[in-house]
């Protein structure tokens, strides 16, 4: 059997990857310059790369690895259900007990009527799932011209053609003859950036009543669902104003439009709570889940829907579904890694003392001088660079120089810490221990006074 080991030298194994290996969101030929960081081992919120440097990983990977690295019991859970049944669909009707098992779980733990699972194998396609279940929904209800879903500029939902249609990152659409017909988009309620004078709870509620808004032009007769995030991740992890979220939900509900919640980041103890759809007190119709299901140890993703859906949706043929819908060994895992969340309070001691301490200490980051904001709800966090603290303004070279310039000496002091413009992002493992969250700190403040040197050498403290 043909096996690349991790005692290849580095830069061979960085020969192979650049000759083979196309990387996602990545410019290809400038990674071939310096080569990819081959990360070889990972144990708690550790990784090791091929050189034997140890490297805190403040993004558990994705946004998902919240129970940390190294758990054995997931790895034995994969190889009995791999021996016992490796694979079987649940189309044709059919089943298996990981998939009911998991299911059952998922309602047990979900908020409200969210008492319905439908398998994916990941967030992206989960969100390519409620497209068409929305679009079926109304169908079904005699109303098949509600076919429109409200979305938000800089929202993520994915990248698939549907994910990427849902999501607001026009970026993304320029590849591709995107966004597919039928997605509207509203402002985001990113105060910081897009406040101007506003107090942030006038704010809130001017951005929340764009949805009402978008609703009268485009007829509330032809929209069919509003989908956000919580909390926006890949997008700069922005923390909407208070007064946001009860304002969408009372138009949700006075217009008779779906509510979706993508909780793909949120999910399974991310905010502090199981879910992020119980931090802000939400009633959704359909929440997406994935990332933390399995803690990223196999590919899973599902939309979590509620009682006044599925009952629509039972009555019909729902012509969809993945090859590895409900994978068995994907299911018993995800089911593990439940297991291990709840039994050994996980959840319960983010929102009660990992989450409260980080959030002092990060928030003791808003006294450096390249620092204008800081924001945090549980496990994720967020920071905004700016030349001038007291107007927020932005840098006056492109977007993202100075956050990459940030990162990159972050990932030089071995932290893991992503740059999403010129906002830093965090979302450690929930299993971080206090003495790791002072190492974060103490490498994120290094890291933000060598930037902050290097920024004002190149003369880039300039207000754009």
């Amino acid at each position: 059997m043909n096996k690349i080991t991790n005692h290849l030298p580095t830069a061979e194994l960085q020969a192979i990857d650049a000759a083979h290996h196309m990387h996602p969101f990545t410019t290809d030929n400038d990674l071939k310059q310096h080569g990819a960081r081959v990360i070889t081992s990972a144990d708690g919120i550790w990784l090791k790369d091929s050189e034997g440097e140890q490297i805190l990983d403040a993004m558990a990977g994705l946004w998902c690895v919240n129970i940390g690295y190294g758990r054995d019991e997931l790895a034995d859970v994969a190889a009995r259900q791999m021996r016992e049944l490796p694979y079987y669909n649940t189309f044709f009707q059919t089943t298996h007990v990981p998939a009911i098992a998991l299911a059952q779980k998922l309602a047990e733990l979900a908020p409200g009527d969210l008492n319905h699972v439908f398998y994916a194998n990941g967030g992206s396609d989960a969100n390519d799932t409620n497209i068409r279940m929305i679009r079926t929904y109304w169908a079904e209800k005699g109303q098949p011209e509600r076919d429109v879903i409200i979305s938000r500029w800089n929202a993520y939902h994915g990248s698939t053609i549907g994910g990427t249609s849902l999501g607001g990152m026009k970026g993304m659409h320029g590849q591709g003859s995107l966004p597919i017909p039928g997605i509207e988009f509203i402002d985001q309620p990113n105060w910081y950036a897009e406040g101007g004078d506003m107090a942030p709870e006038e704010f809130g509620l001017e951005r929340a009543r764009q949805l009402e808004a978008k609703i009268k032009e485009i007829g509330p007769d032809r929209v069919a669902a509003f989908i956000g995030e919580p909390i926006q991740g890949a997008g700069g992890v922005i923390v909407p104003p208070e007064s946001y979220w009860p304002e969408i939900q009372r138009i949700c509900q006075k217009y008779d439009i779906l509510l979706v919640l993508d909780e793909v980041i949120t999910g399974f103890g991310r905010t502090g709570n199981w879910f992020g759809t119980q931090t802000y007190d939400l009633t959704p119709d359909i929440i997406t889940v994935a990332k933390g299901l399995s803690s990223g140890y196999v590919p899973i993703g599902a939309s979590i829907v509620s009682d006044k859906v599925a009952s629509v949706l039972a009555a019909t043929e729902f012509n969809h579904g993945y090859t590895y819908s409900g994978h068995p060994v994907a299911c018993a895992v995800a089911l593990e890694n439940l297991r291990i969340l709840e039994e050994e309070g996980i959840v319960d001691r983010v929102g009660a003392e990992t989450a409260p301490y980080l959030a002092e200490k990060w928030h003791s980051l808003a006294d450096h001088p390249f620092v204008g904001e800081t924001k945090i709800v549980g496990m994720m966090a967020s920071l905004a660079l700016t030349p001038d603290k007291d107007s927020r303004a932005p840098f006056a070279a492109d977007a993202g120089t100075v956050g990459y310039i940030t990162r990159e000496r972050c990932f030089a002091n071995n932290m893991i810490m992503r740059h999403v413009g010129d906002r830093m992002v965090i979302s450690p493992p929930l299993v971080i221990t206090k003495a790791e969250i002072d190492t974060l700190i103490d490498r994120a403040r290094t890291s933000l006074d060598e930037a902050y040197e290097i920024v004002k050498e190149k003369g880039l403290m300039v207000a754009g």
